[in-house]
């Protein structure tokens, strides 16, 4: 392998693919903390709409053909914000630790994939492939994608629109910042941290659709690989703002791109190879200097 390979369009592709994933967990992740909830559980998250992306897609194709695909993206959002809506209940209703019951979700979703798995297939490991993933877009062979990785550049001008221009993105930022404030003025600090913490697991949902079924065939066990961790690294690299959100995860992606073309290479040992990404993390955490969050982010809000 020669430096040369990376001056491909293949190279670029795999950056873009490596993007989109951590882009859409990382503005499920900000829409979370900037209303005041944590949101750990991104991991997990993208396991679930990875896991029910496939297996929707899987069990309807023979009825619904080309159509299953969209279904399964449909199904992975849901079950995302489905989990989101549980860490906000007890995140929100009951008070918990934010950090203790997104952890939870995320050990949760190291064990129930693999129940689910065997009981519909087998096998604990991976689910039937696919037979009609989700199409892949572009002006070239190389260059065509699935659909959730326009949608991920997509969201970052929605997510900036939503936050900065509308009624209810004054609300989200005024729960994160002061909350007792934002009552005062009327605002109902319970729905908007639901609704924001609901979307944030619908994003991440996404995410885990396109790892299964807009990138791949298939549902593999912790196929997620430390994507919605990464994501968290990347939305306080970009100080919680969705331009700075994307510009970490291009930072980000470029490097798991770039661990996998080294991976099929011997510039570099494997084993440093693979660990690229994840040292990076610790990198830009340990120099990014101090990057301060919402003021009530993980703080219990008592109305």
């Amino acid at each position: 392998m020669t430096w040369e390979t990376f001056l491909t369009t293949a190279f670029l592709a795999s950056i873009i693919r490596s993007i989109a994933p951590l882009l859409l967990a990382a503005l499920g992740g900000l829409f979370s903390e900037r209303s005041g909830i944590v949101n750990i559980a991104l991991e997990g998250i993208i396991i679930f709409g990875a896991l029910a992306g496939a297996v929707a897609t899987q069990l309807l194709d023979p009825t619904l053909g080309n159509a299953a695909p969209w279904v399964g993206w449909i199904a992975g959002a849901l079950t995302g914000g489905l989990i989101g809506w549980i860490h906000a209940v007890v995140s929100i209703k009951y008070k918990a630790d934010q950090v203790i019951s997104g952890t939870a979700i995320n050990l949760l979703a190291v064990g129930v994939p693999g129940i689910v798995l065997g009981f519909l297939y087998g096998s604990t490991t991976e689910s039937k492939q696919v037979q009609n993933p989700l199409p892949q877009w572009g002006f070239t062979e190389e260059l065509s994608f699935s659909p959730p990785v326009y949608f991920a550049f997509l969201m970052v001008i929605i997510t900036w629109y939503v936050l900065y221009k509308t009624p209810y993105g004054l609300r989200i930022r005024a729960t994160g910042e002061h909350p007792k404030a934002a009552a005062s003025m009327g605002v109902n600090v319970y729905r908007i941290r639901y609704s924001a913490v609901i979307i944030s697991g619908m994003l991440a949902g996404t995410a885990g659709v396109f790892l299964s079924i807009g990138n791949l065939n298939a549902f593999t066990k912790n196929m997620s690989a430390g994507i919605g961790f990464i994501a968290l690294a990347a939305l306080i690299f970009g100080k919680w703002t969705p331009t700075g959100v994307l510009l970490s995860t291009v930072l980000f992606g470029f490097f798991r791109a770039l661990a996998t073309q080294l991976g099929g290479g011997n510039l570099f040992p494997s084993s440093l190879v693979d660990m690229m990404p994840y040292l990076l993390t610790i990198i830009v955490l340990a120099f990014t200097g101090k990057s301060v969050g919402p003021k009530a982010v993980g703080k219990p809000y008592e109305g």
